[in-house]
């Protein structure tokens, strides 16, 4: 372990977590370490296996310039968890008043852009796109002037007067938050406004990603304000009803937009796979506002639900953040609310529990957490499972919480002792594993020129101690509507959680398990869309019984899945009709009996445990000649027999059912593949002599099945049959 200065003893004697505050490991000094820092976030950003950090510096009292320091793991050749400043190779050089910054692949090339919200206390200035040179590069270029879409145009809610002419407009933001609103594949962003000397009164915007990485405003009211402001009675932009402050209304008759916002989470709060928003306010209430696209049938829109919030669950001002994580491991997200209720100078912290359908309860109030806190972060620095809760303060002492769940009902959080007194103005706290040893670390940024902090967890000094075993779960996935097959896609949704921050756990690599008809696995990728929602689209020209399963894998190797879900995919853009399945449908079982558990287009039962299944691709075109047929499911590296005929038949022959006759015709053979799969090398056209259109003829592959686990051990099956209508 590298030298670092202890500063915390054993925090309990049930949470045996220590963390040292490592000054030797991270840059010190002016200007790599010595700054207003307002934010600071993780990113692999050279793809190399390693967390990287980069700061949002400046705020509300100076411009200055943000910074990277990269982890010199991985390409670097060096140590993981050492970092250097490297600002000046790979940042533009710029100075603004940056209050956040967030990595983000809004291209959708599989590398982490960032975006920058900035505020225009001391000079006008726009929120910045900085978009990544490479995969494996991590320097940046900046693009604000050509990302931002349409500002003040038509359709553009934004005032002329406040487009900026290099791009983007006046602004007074601090979080931002990205997210696939629109479920459409691409990160879209939630932009907020607090306003300036944080009036409250400038609207937060959505703009959508349009797939390339450019973003144009989500405005279906159409309304352009006519000045910055946005007034009691207009339109709310892109949110149901008329903007009045303050309001309680749920029925989309009003909505709140403008609040003194500080933080923006996302998440789907009632489980219906979109991101809804929850709104920070610092001297307003919170506000939360419920995604529509699943209620408007895939038309995006949202509708203030504050008022569903339960009493209380608010008072006061300083309310500067909050965030969203599963507390309980009941498969939905609960919230923390940092000083969420405060009176006179007790700022108070509390948690809401989520019954699943976004109805919350107020579960507790923090012990000790009377100070003025300022940003929360969810982490498992015990290693036990559940999410424990980190507190950045901004007068005083920076806080651990435990998480007393470990796997039971409900939850509630302890404050832990023996974490030294920080004098610093924290303004904010990320946790990952920074030097790879297996348990969470804390960067803290810092205000006034002060250091900002690294904070590593010693819990796994020297690779003992407890390991994170705990695989994610994915409680909760979208079924998929039984379709027409045909190019689009079927979408498919699913939550992921895990015992990590919510911004870690996008990185998990997950992905879907679909199988037709039995058969063999297709992986397909999914993608974080935000929140807890990871997205995958299956083949939509897929036909028969389609299952598939979410599998997600954690930085330690921990493996979740979900349960099996299936849908039945029809016709649609198939080539070809199904006929004489083994299910006995046609009335004629197998050869050793009625297989009715068989899926879609599967002939008899064979010795892999389900029946082989024929499709054909290509054209039934004479003139085309470019018909293929292609068994799968059969047994693997035996021959098999395409075969045609002139009727229609239902035979039980060996171990399956002869589905064609009069007279039969053996074209080619070909071997199966290690899937037990094959497709014909040789012309249809020519080997069937068909030479007049409007022929119909029956396609079905023999296949030899010897050994164990034939059903009837005569050595042979058949595929299902196929039959097709030949064109000119």
């Amino acid at each position: 372990m590298p030298s670092a200065s202890p500063v915390s003893a054993l925090l309990s004697a049930g949470a045996s977590a220590q963390f040292v505050d490592n000054t030797t490991d991270i840059p010190s000094g002016n200007p790599n370490n010595n700054s207003a820092s307002e934010n600071v976030d993780f990113g692999d950003v050279d793809n190399d296996g390693d967390w990287d950090a980069i700061f949002a510096d400046g705020g509300d009292n100076s411009r200055d310039q943000n910074r990277i320091w990269i982890n010199q793991g991985g390409l670097q050749a060096g140590t993981k968890g050492v970092f250097l400043d490297e600002t000046n190779a790979r940042f533009p050089s710029l100075n603004d008043q940056s209050r956040d910054i967030e990595f983000v692949d809004i291209d959708g090339d599989t590398d982490l852009d960032i975006y920058v919200s900035n505020t225009s206390t001391i000079v006008n200035e726009t929120n910045r796109w900085w978009v990544n040179t490479g995969v494996h590069s991590g320097s940046y270029v900046d693009e604000t002037s050509t990302r931002w879409v349409n500002l003040g145009g038509a359709g553009s809610s934004v005032p002329t007067v406040d487009v900026l002419p290099g791009g983007g407009f006046i602004d007074f933001s601090c979080d931002c938050d990205f997210g696939d609103l629109d479920n459409d594949g691409d990160m879209d962003l939630f932009h907020s406004s607090y306003g300036g000397q944080f009036g409250g009164n400038l609207p937060s915007r959505i703009f959508l990603n349009d797939g390339a990485g450019f973003f144009e405003e989500f405005n279906p009211s159409g309304y352009q304000l006519p000045n910055r402001l946005i007034a009691n009675g207009e339109p709310g932009l892109w949110c149901e009803g008329t903007q009045q402050a303050d309001t309680t209304n749920i029925t989309g008759v009003n909505c709140d937009i403008a609040s003194s916002a500080l933080d923006i989470d996302l998440g789907d709060i009632d489980g219906d796979f979109d991101l809804d928003v929850l709104h920070g306010a610092r001297q307003e209430l919170p506000r939360l506002f419920q995604n529509r696209l699943e209620e408007n049938g895939g038309t995006l829109g949202f509708r203030d639900i504050t008022g569903t919030f339960p009493a209380g669950y608010s008072t006061g001002d300083g309310h500067y953040e909050q965030e969203m994580g599963d507390l309980d491991g009941d498969g939905d997200l609960d919230i923390y609310g940092l000083n969420w209720t405060v009176s006179f100078f007790n700022f108070n912290d509390i948690t809401l529990e989520n019954d699943g359908t976004g109805q919350f309860t107020i579960d507790q109030t923090l012990p000790g957490s009377q100070n003025d806190d300022n940003e929360g972060d969810f982490l498992d620095y015990d290693l036990d499972g559940d999410l424990d809760l980190f507190v950045a303060n901004f007068s005083g002492q920076n806080k651990l919480y435990r998480n007393n769940n470990n796997g039971g009902v409900g939850f509630d959080f302890s404050l832990m002792t023996g974490l030294p007194f920080e004098s610093y103005v924290a303004l904010d706290a990320d946790c990952c594993d920074v030097d790879g040893d297996g348990d969470y670390d804390i960067f803290v940024s810092n205000d006034n020129g002060s250091r900002n902090l690294y904070w590593e967890n010693t819990i796994r000094e020297n690779g003992s101690g407890p390991q994170d075993t705990f695989a994610p779960n994915i409680p909760n996935v979208e079924q998929a509507p039984a379709r027409a097959a045909g190019p689009a896609a079927t979408v498919v949704r699913a939550h992921v959680y895990d015992n990590a921050p919510y911004y870690i756990t996008w990185y998990n690599e997950t992905w879907l398990e679909v199988k037709v008809n039995g058969g063999p696995a297709t992986i397909v990728p999914m993608r974080s869309s935000g929140g807890q929602i990871f997205r995958g689209e299956i083949d939509g020209t897929l036909v028969g019984n389609i299952t598939y399963q979410v599998f997600s894998e954690d930085e330690y190797g921990n493996q979740g899945s979900s349960a099996i879900l299936s849908y039945v995919a029809t016709g649609g853009g198939a080539l070809g009709t199904p006929m004489c399945q083994g299910d006995g449908s046609d009335g004629t079982n197998c050869q050793c009996g009625n297989n009715s558990t068989l899926g879609a287009g599967e002939g008899c039962l064979n010795s892999q445990g389900h029946g082989a299944i024929l499709v054909a691709s290509g054209s039934a075109s004479i003139g085309a000649d470019d018909l293929v047929l292609s068994i799968s499911q059969a047994r693997p590296g035996q021959p098999t027999l395409f075969v045609q005929g002139t009727n229609a038949i239902a035979l039980p022959f060996k171990d399956g059912k002869l589905c064609m006759g009069n007279p039969t015709l053996r074209m080619g053979v070909e071997f199966l593949d290690p899937t037990g799969s094959a497709s014909t090398s040789f012309s249809i056209v020519t080997e069937g002599n068909l030479s007049l259109p409007g022929t119909v003829r029956y396609y079905q592959a023999w296949y030899r099945d010897p050994g164990p686990g034939s059903v009837c051990g005569q050595g042979s099956n058949f595929s299902g049959g196929l039959e097709l209508t030949w064109m000119p």
